[in-house]
């Protein structure tokens, strides 16, 4: 059965495309929830008439989105943690964690956006994506470091959370 998008959906389509699914799938779930519409011609002009808002609204988003990646990346981003004597980690340090950081900076950052495959479990530095936008992922880097080297440093960080 042929239905009009009329939400991105992952792994089907995009918003306002005509895609093929199986009639359970469009009868029991796209339609109830209006996800999606039959295709017919007056659905068609619906759908191109919200297209050209949602597409003004979509790049108003991602040019706000693309200044947020820029303010993320410029705040380096420095997690102090315990270390046991194999410079491994008391704990891990988290999407939260890295959300955390940044709210203390007055940047919020969803930890649901933060892609960290796995809780970072050691010293060092990090490359974490942050998928801002369905088109925009900032990339910054994460130091993890020592908690009692860190203290010496914070007075030095403190003026460049403030830019």
């Amino acid at each position: 059965m042929e239905v009009i998008l009329r939400e991105t959906i992952d792994n089907l389509g995009r918003r306002g495309e005509i895609v093929d699914v199986k009639r359970g799938y469009a009868r029991n779930f796209l339609l109830p929830q209006k996800i999606a519409l039959p295709v017919t011609d007056a659905n068609k002009r619906q759908v191109e008439r919200e297209r050209e808002t949602v597409e003004l609204r979509e790049s108003e988003e991602r040019q706000v989105e693309e200044d947020h990646a820029k303010r993320l990346q410029s705040v380096e981003c420095v997690i102090a943690r315990r270390v046991g004597e194999t410079n491994t980690l008391y704990g891990s340090v988290t999407t939260a964690d890295i959300s955390e950081f940044y709210e203390k900076q007055q940047i919020v950052v969803d930890k649901r956006k933060i892609q960290l495959s796995e809780p970072l479990k050691e010293l060092g530095e990090f490359q974490v994506a942050i998928r801002l936008h369905r088109d925009v992922t900032a990339e910054i880097t994460v130091k993890v470091v020592n908690e009692s080297a860190s203290t010496t440093d914070e007075p030095e960080q403190a003026p460049t959370s403030s830019e």
